[in-house]
């Protein structure tokens, strides 16, 4: 089993977390992770890089199986302009590829992460590690203290 940046950055932390693994041959997407390490769609992150008017980057993580409301999400960030990022700015903004991309460990100063609240309510969730095969499962508390996330309603409607 690898041993990646963000498995290094979680234990310079003394952040718990498991390794898990499943096939690379396996299709993109968190579904599919999901089916592979016998998970719920909810449980596996998307994690997600959105750009606003002001070229600001920030990361936002969902459930799988979760769409995010544009409305919540703009609320959030404090901007009525923002888009998801385009996957040449996300590479250089993370040093990473869509589809595995960790949501710790390689932030500068002051990004700002957001974990959809609907999240807290399961016992283990699972990001990518940086390299598609492999999965960091923890629980949602310590992926906070992992990603500095702030912890919003991204997903349901009032």
């Amino acid at each position: 089993m690898s041993y990646l940046p963000p498995h290094a950055y979680l234990d310079q932390r003394q952040i718990p977390y498991e390794k898990a693994t499943f096939s690379p041959e396996t299709a993109k997407g968190a579904a599919n992770v999901a089916r592979a390490l016998g998970y719920r769609e909810r449980q596996m992150i998307k994690t997600l890089i959105f750009e606003t008017a002001a070229s600001e980057k920030i990361l936002v993580m969902v459930g799988g199986d979760q769409n995010i409301i544009s409305g919540n999400l703009k609320k959030a960030v404090g901007s009525r302009n923002i888009q998801l990022a385009q996957p040449e700015i996300v590479l250089e903004t993370t040093g990473y590829v869509i589809g595995s991309i960790p949501p710790f460990g390689w932030q500068p100063e002051n990004f700002r992460v957001f974990l959809d609240a609907a999240l807290m309510a399961e016992p283990v969730l699972g990001v990518g590690a940086g390299v598609w095969g492999n999965e960091i499962l923890m629980t949602p508390e310590n992926l906070i203290r992992a990603s500095n996330a702030q912890v919003v309603n991204l997903t349901e409607r009032h």
